[in-house]
């Protein structure tokens, strides 16, 4: 069973609002020996969970209130850069959720497969380089907007091409199934500290890209094989 599937239908309340969320909205916190708070987010580590709600501002609330140490009923020293720590953490999460996706087949790469993959029903989410060029995302971006297929747009060539083990990673796509149900769990959460598409994107005129009559980014070079 996965971590989404086992957070399904449970609820917790949050620190902050004392709201009663379901699991999957929720980042836990354990309280270390040495008297720290920890996030763990995949909710293995013993100890009396403390929950608060997967948002930026939500953990810093959490931290300048002394939230957690209230929770505990015991002094706890929550470092000021908590929310920081959980979003690198996501982050690093969401990549080898997509490494994993690589090596299972349900997720591929290069603009033309990406967009076979669009035009035809199977994308679940297209994840595309903040830095790669604009021409090839707005044509992508544009099917994408024509299907179900959701975006983001959070990390970069060198992040994606290491996490995947190619040279120039820029345009992927994520399959659905159980795989972009996991990857959909990670980045929901990592959304409460990472906008999952910059702004600058809504800007681009679709019908842009298409005027060089090209398919291709420039930037897009042949991959390694498996």
């Amino acid at each position: 069973m996965s971590l989404r599937d086992a957070t399904i239908d449970r609820e917790r309340r949050d620190l902050v609002t004392h709201q009663a969320m379901d699991e999957s909205r929720l980042i836990r916190f354990v309280a270390g020996p040495d008297g720290t708070v920890a996030p763990d987010l995949g909710r293995k580590l013993p100890g009396r969970g403390m929950w608060v709600e997967a948002s930026r501002a939500s953990v810093d609330a959490a931290v300048k209130k002394n939230l957690f140490s209230r929770s505990a009923k015991t002094a706890l020293k929550p470092p000021a850069d908590l929310a920081d720590r959980v979003e690198t953490q996501l982050v690093r999460r969401c990549l080898d959720q997509l490494g994993l996706a690589r090596r299972e087949g349900v997720l591929i790469s290069g603009f033309e497969k990406s967009a076979a993959a669009i035009r035809s029903g199977k994308a679940a989410w297209l994840i595309e380089a903040t830095d790669g060029a604009s021409d090839g995302r707005s044509k992508l971006l544009s099917l994408a907007r024509h299907q179900t297929t959701r975006i983001c747009g959070v990390f970069s060539v060198d992040d994606l091409s290491l996490a995947l083990g190619l040279e120039n990673a820029i345009h992927t796509v994520l399959l659905h199934g159980g795989r972009a149900d996991r990857w959909t769990f990670e980045v929901e959460r990592l959304a409460g500290f990472r906008s999952l598409r910059p702004g600058a994107w809504d800007l681009d005129h679709p019908g842009s890209a298409h005027r060089n009559g090209s398919d291709e980014d420039p930037r897009d070079e042949p991959e390694r094989a498996d």
